[in-house]
């Protein structure tokens, strides 16, 4: 059977009437490929008064992974980096030993009406590179493979796909696609990692004949090459990649192969040890447990 799993998610309110959907971590799967964090927020029509900007927060052990397909956001971070984060780039945060940011809503959007929808992912690094230094990459939606089939358009965010390889850099492999598909077209998915899910973000889609719903994400099983077919016009995403090298912990922002790392994280991040976002001065407490 093509499909393996199939993950239902939660919501979880951040605030402001943003609701987002979590898929990863869940109980039946930590991890599909390095991803082990997944979320998906919007579409929401955000009102003028309403205040969805995220305070200075840290993490280690990660990269965060950004896609946005409306709306914008300004990333700062310890680094000293400021990216307006738009529809269509990928931005690419490597946490590594520790790195503290900010996303806020641009002073263009702040008071006027406007909509935010997009997916919000970690990878786990693997092993050897938790401690990296920490970095910041961009990559704009012009420098972002397209590759246009019978019926469908892949968007090649992460990895390679159709013959297309993203410039986005990665610490193992990994695959991230965003793939719209026409109302009665099919595209098979061949030649796909050993971890994989497929996520619909709009529209009806079948796998290999089999319905999938709307707010679920669903892992496939490994070695095979399934039929996606759109019953209307549809939207979704394909993540993956090898497995990663052992399990995590994760706590709040922080993710570790080691228990007593996140602890010291925590630590650290109490006594405010892990660097400032330049130009802020609010910054958001540990949770108490």
């Amino acid at each position: 059977m093509t499909i393996s799993t199939v993950l239902k998610g939660h919501e979880k309110d951040l605030g402001g009437g943003l609701l987002v959907r979590r898929y990863l971590p869940a109980a039946a799967k930590q991890a599909v490929g390095p991803f082990i964090f997944f979320d998906h927020f919007g579409p929401v029509d955000v009102a003028p008064d309403a205040n969805h900007d995220v305070r200075p927060h840290p993490h280690i052990g990660l990269a965060t992974v950004t896609y946005l397909f409306e709306g914008a956001m300004d990333h700062r971070d310890s680094l000293g980096t400021f990216q307006r984060i738009e529809p269509g780039a990928i931005n690419w945060m490597t946490a590594g030993r520790g790195i503290v940011h900010s996303e806020r809503t641009p002073k263009d959007l702040a008071g006027v009406p406007h909509r935010t929808h997009g997916l919000q992912l970690w990878a786990a690094l693997p092993q050897r590179h938790e401690e990296d230094e920490p970095s910041f990459s961009h990559t704009p939606q012009a420098d972002i493979p397209v590759v246009e089939l019978d019926g469908a358009v892949v968007k090649v965010l992460i990895g390679s796909a159709f013959g297309r390889t993203s410039p986005v850099a990665t610490y193992m492999q990994t695959l991230y696609l965003d793939v719209a598909l026409q109302a009665g077209r099919v595209i098979e998915l061949a030649g796909l990692p050993a971890e994989v899910a497929i996520y619909p973000i709009s529209g009806e889609l079948e796998i290999d004949g089999v319905a999938l719903a709307l707010h679920t994400m669903v892992l496939l099983a490994a070695g095979g090459a399934p039929l996606v077919r759109a019953g209307g016009a549809a939207r979704f995403a394909v993540i993956g990649g090898e497995p990663l090298d052992g399990p995590r912990f994760i706590s709040w922002n922080f993710v570790s192969s080691s228990k007593q790392r996140i602890a010291r994280a925590g630590e650290d991040w109490s006594a405010q040890r892990m660097g400032q976002v330049p130009g802020e001065t609010e910054w958001i407490p540990l949770p108490t447990r």
